[in-house]
């Protein structure tokens, strides 16, 4: 019993160094013994607790997918007035905070691996039709109280979802140095008017 007390107090200090050498590091540069020296304790641990190498990173993605579905970012209950719920939805989706929920570098490295790795894949995929199907529910319920115009909530969602990964993209790689909200907010007006309109 204490042994497993022990790992379960042990594992998300080791999981949040793993995630800050990666941050500095890289994939590449991720050792055992690097991110053991940063937690503190001997790399013999690390095995113990996660038998390998490949278990630590699947738990990792694991817990990099529980900071998406956090409720904490996804709390709209104390807004009553629909319009504004959807507006408050809609500024949290395409907002900086959300955007770098996790730390680009980290989630563009996972994405990679999940093109190589099976299991890694079932977890995006998981993680992607989450946030996809709350979508959907969420513009079923505007659709119903006359704030958006949506035919196919799910394909909506979809659309959301791409768009909302592009976000980043566009920020690393085609931004030049404007601001992320910059383009977020145009696309983001861009979105709404399509919702509104009937696009979908």
């Amino acid at each position: 019993m204490r042994k497993n007390k022990n790992a379960a107090l042990r594992k998300p200090d080791i999981l949040e160094s793993y995630y800050q050498v990666l941050i500095e590091e890289g994939l590449e540069g991720a050792s055992i013994g690097k991110i053991a020296s940063r937690v503190g304790i001997h790399p013999s641990l690390i095995i113990h607790y996660f038998k390998n190498k490949e278990n630590m990173k699947l738990e990792l993605v694991d817990l990099l997918i529980e900071k998406y579905e956090s409720p904490a970012m996804l709390d709209f209950d104390h807004i009553e007035d629909d319009d504004a719920h959807f507006t408050a939805l809609m500024d949290v989706i395409f907002s900086l905070k959300w955007s770098r929920t996790v730390e680009p570098s980290v989630h563009f490295g996972f994405y990679y691996l999940s093109l190589r790795n099976e299991e890694i894949m079932d977890r995006f995929k998981v993680m992607f039709k989450w946030l996809r199907d709350y979508l959907s529910r969420k513009l079923d319920y505007f659709n119903s109280q006359g704030v958006v115009r949506v035919e196919d909530a799910n394909r909506a969602a979809e659309y959301i979802v791409t768009l909302m990964e592009g976000l980043e993209f566009h920020s690393q790689f085609l931004a030049d140095g404007e601001p992320f909200e910059a383009f977020s907010q145009a696309a983001k007006k861009s979105l709404i008017r399509a919702l509104k309109n009937g696009d979908f």
